[in-house]
């Protein structure tokens, strides 16, 4: 490392923090048009189109959709066609509009744009005061976060959950026992998308949902009576207490748990409270953000700085209220396989995903 940088390192550097300046712009405006419904409005056009007839197909003020297509044409997201002397028409290339709509399903990543601008929105103030105290932050710093993890999941979930994920557990056998009838519990279930989509898919199965916001609980069981599925239920309960829930021991066949141990206060009650609850021979899978648990490690890990972001804006924070441990997203491989065994899970094993390389899958078998 050199003491005195020459100034061709700090052009460099000065070049790379202007392409870090845009591309933070353009996350936030990515967002706004994939709120907005832009995204989907452009993708409706097979030809390029006027500001006029975006707007009016998408029913949003003009003036405002020129600036942010101003945006989106400077960042080579949407093409522009300017002939001098005629009107400016815009087009969404199809290839573009296979990540950034909602059509994408699980290639979806406009979805994620979202998150920094609703955590900068959430916790910034909260976060940097933080810095000094060590303090956590609650939940309820977060008031649309949980409407947003809804949107992740059915962005994640709806043509992957049944049709991919589980059908690849335990080599085809767990679908087989869900067709034929098994209790299953999703762990930290949210507004309970995957219970929802497994009841529905499973009808002689038994689906629970737990989550400890009771108000997200209300949501799910909302969502559950407007679909008729007798065969689903939702429990609101602290992941950290279930070992002393004497009615959950040895009850279910199959637990998930989706992207939720990390920001758990006790992650590792939680854990224990998971094998508590699984009968002689049933699976829990885990799935979680496939990182390894030293930063040293994750140095060529292609969203690295995303993802410590978000774990330093929402998953650690959370995680440390009440004197909690608070591990934060990038845990990572080597911990997570520690605190499983420490659980008690004696066989662990660490899958990887084709349909979503993001995410590892630790299948542990009770």
């Amino acid at each position: 490392m050199s003491d005195n940088p020459t100034t061709s390192e700090k052009d460099t550097f000065a070049q790379r923090m202007v392409n870090i300046l845009n591309h933070g712009a353009l996350n936030l405006a990515i967002a706004i048009g994939y709120r907005t419904g832009l995204f989907d409005v452009l993708d409706s056009f097979d030809t390029p189109q006027s500001l006029d007839a975006i707007a009016q197909e998408a029913n949003l003020n003009s003036r405002y959709i020129h600036e942010w297509l101003g945006i989106m044409c400077t960042g080579k997201i949407v093409e522009i066609s300017n002939i001098p002397g005629q009107e400016s028409l815009f087009f969404l290339p199809k290839a573009h509009a296979d990540i950034l709509t909602r059509r994408s399903g699980n290639a979806n990543l406009a979805v994620y744009a979202q998150e920094m601008p609703l955590l900068t929105t959430c916790s910034m103030e909260a976060v940097i005061d933080s810095f000094q105290t060590g303090n956590g932050i609650g939940y309820e710093n977060y008031p649309r976060f949980q409407a947003f993890m809804t949107e992740l999941a059915n962005a994640k979930h709806h043509n992957v959950l049944v049709q991919q994920f589980l059908p690849s557990v335990d080599g085809g056998r767990l679908v087989k026992k869900l067709r034929s009838g098994i209790r299953v519990c999703d762990l930290g279930c949210g507004e309970g998308v995957a219970v929802l989509l497994m009841a529905a898919a499973f009808p002689e199965s038994t689906f629970v949902g737990i989550d400890i916001a009771a108000d997200v609980i209300e949501i799910a069981e909302k969502a559950r009576v407007k679909s008729q599925l007798a065969n689903a239920e939702f429990i609101t309960c602290d992941a950290a207490h279930i070992v002393h829930e004497p009615d959950l021991r040895a009850n279910f066949d199959y637990i998930t748990a989706f992207d939720a141990i990390h920001d758990q206060t006790a992650p590792q009650k939680a854990l224990q409270g998971i094998k508590h609850m699984l009968a002689s021979g049933g699976l829990f899978s885990m799935v979680d953000i496939a990182a390894e648990s030293a930063p040293a490690d994750n140095l060529d890990h292609p969203m690295g700085p995303f993802l410590y972001t978000v774990s330093l804006m929402h998953c650690m924070p959370v995680g440390l209220v009440d004197g909690g441990m608070g591990l934060g997203m990038m845990w990572g491989r080597q911990q997570a396989v520690q605190m499983l065994q420490r659980a008690g899970f004696s066989q662990v094993t660490v899958c990887e995903m084709d349909h979503d390389p993001f995410n590892l899958h630790y299948l542990c078998r009770a």
